[in-house]
């Protein structure tokens, strides 16, 4: 389907402007194919903690490296972000402190400034309260973690595994059949 958008100028004459439409769902082709899997991950850490297996190899990775606690506290921040109620908001703001910010943490994760925390900001909750801490954890997850990531074994493993699949004659099978019906 087309549409056409008709302007008024001047002296009675029209323009007409045909937009161009993206129509990548009636006809796939290989300029509109979204990237998936570890061809997604290696583009961005963003993408890689945007897709469940992909933050499941990064924790696997991080354990080997023992900084499992950066990922585990990154993730709790963007759950806490999404707590109702200040008594939920409460809890777990707790549950975050006990877990990787104070000083008897189970999982202590290093950030600046964690000496001056203290359980006084549980007092008075806020979806943002460990954007900070948060930030720090990322950059130091992005500039060196994910960078030796993208070189390790359970990376190119994974990412071999998936070649592997899309090169399988199952799958070459699928797509055939998916392109002719697409192709009618």
């Amino acid at each position: 389907m087309h549409v056409i958008f008709i302007a008024p100028y001047k002296d009675g004459v029209f323009l007409i402007f045909l937009p161009e439409i993206n129509d990548s769902e009636s006809h796939p082709s290989s300029s509109h194919q979204t990237l998936k899997g570890t061809s997604k991950w290696a583009t961005s850490l963003e993408n890689l903690l945007e897709d469940p297996e992909g933050v499941k190899q990064f924790r696997e990775f991080l354990k080997k490296e023992f900084s499992e606690e950066n990922v585990l506290f990154w993730l709790a921040c963007e759950e806490f972000k999404k707590t109702q109620g200040k008594k939920q908001m409460q809890e777990k703001a707790k549950e975050i402190y006990m877990t990787f910010l104070s000083s008897k943490a189970s999982s202590q994760v290093n950030v600046e400034g964690q000496s001056r925390l203290n359980e006084t900001i549980l007092e008075t909750p806020h979806p943002l309260m460990f954007q900070k801490l948060q930030d720090q954890i990322f950059n130091l997850m992005k500039y060196d973690s994910y960078s030796r990531f993208l070189k390790s074994d359970i990376f190119l493993n994974h990412k071999k595994s998936e070649e592997q699949e899309e090169n399988s004659p199952e799958a070459q099978t699928a797509a055939k059949r998916a392109s002719r019906i697409y192709n009618t």
